[in-house]
């Protein structure tokens, strides 16, 4: 079968590969029909994802049709579009039982820790698929949208707060999308004003701000733009000075939930954060519940793919693309690979 493979960092081939054997209790066949591009993917073409070992088969942003039905397997029909939620998990800790499959002491991700789907077909747990009616290149979004989906649920909204998302790539714009409520006003902040301009034209009602690296410090160019600090300020940088300012920006009583991630340790003033009592809250993947409200979402028309679908191309093309993808004139925010 169709497969593409990250041999080492900078180097993705085209290859044949076993097809998978027949599904076993409780599994099923899926054919991958789009894979989306993602960050996780890029820092490991980069070497930069520490949980990952070469060679692996990347992708868990998915969008697959059934094949096949293993033993036991009764709620879920050959031939339905699917998204597949990319966290595998065993029974055994107070996080699983809590339902908490996405952070649990045995999570591991489909392309990161175990092989993925940037291939033709794979076995995968019944339980991980979502079925939908929309299209398989819509559903190789699903995942990625839920991430930020997931951050905004921990960020707990009441309602009537001023949220700065930090960050408008592919994941902040997801949670720009979803901390849109009734009663909320939500502010994007990037150091891009190309990304700024894509989210504005996508989110007419958002604010933006735009930072100067080395320049003006993000809470001193707040203040001057909007007077009175955020309550809730979600992180989808993953840079370290970027993730420590924002800790200085939600006003008291405020929280931070940080979804970008940091291989390193961050730092910040104690007494500045005791005195504002503040909460800082990490966002690990998602939830079962996530992919149920994204793709309804979806399905519903209230999420628009295009705003984040930039780049195409087939599986046989990709490992020739993927540097001409990553220059910063090309203007990816998300690719999505055919099989």
């Amino acid at each position: 079968m169709k497969t593409v493979i990250l041999k080492r960092p900078g180097e993705f081939v085209f290859e044949d590969t076993p097809a998978p054997d027949s599904p076993g209790s409780g599994e099923v066949i899926v054919r991958v029909k789009h894979v989306g591009l993602c960050g996780t993917d890029i820092s490991a073409f980069h070497g930069r994802m520490p949980f990952l070992e070469y060679p692996r088969i990347l992708g868990h942003e998915l969008g697959v049709i059934i094949e096949a039905l293993g033993e036991g397997v009764t709620d879920l029909e050959v031939g339905q579009h699917c998204s597949v939620e990319a966290y595998l998990a065993q029974p055994g800790d107070l996080a699983f039982s809590r339902g908490k499959t996405n952070c649990t002491s045995t999570t591991q991700c489909l392309g990161v820790h175990v092989d993925g789907g940037m291939r033709e077909w794979f076995l995968v747990p019944a339980e991980k698929l979502h079925p939908s009616t929309l299209g398989t290149e819509h559903l190789a979004l699903v995942e990625m949208l839920c991430i930020g989906n997931h951050a905004v649920e921990r960020a707990a909204l009441l309602g009537d707060e001023v949220i700065a998302v930090i960050g408008v790539g592919p994941i902040g714009l997801g949670a720009v999308q979803f901390s849109r409520q009734s009663g909320t006003k939500v502010i994007a902040v990037d150091v891009s004003g190309k990304r700024l301009e894509k989210c504005k034209a996508a989110f007419p009602d958002v604010e933006t701000l735009q930072i100067t690296p080395g320049g003006e410090p993000l809470v001193d160019a707040w203040k001057a733009a909007f007077g009175t600090l955020p309550e809730v300020v979600i992180e989808c940088t993953g840079n370290n000075h970027s993730m420590e300012a924002s800790i200085g920006l939600p006003d008291f009583g405020g929280r931070i939930v940080l979804v970008g991630i940091y291989s390193g340790d961050l730092t910040f003033n104690d007494p500045d954060f005791h005195k504002r009592e503040l909460s800082i809250i990490s966002s690990r993947n998602a939830t079962a519940r996530n992919f149920k409200d994204v793709i309804q979402q979806l399905e519903f028309g209230n999420v628009n793919p295009d705003t984040w679908i930039t780049h195409h191309c087939t599986a046989e093309e990709f490992p020739s693309l993927i540097e001409t993808w990553l220059k910063p004139e090309s203007g990816l925010v998300k690719g999505i690979i055919s099989f």
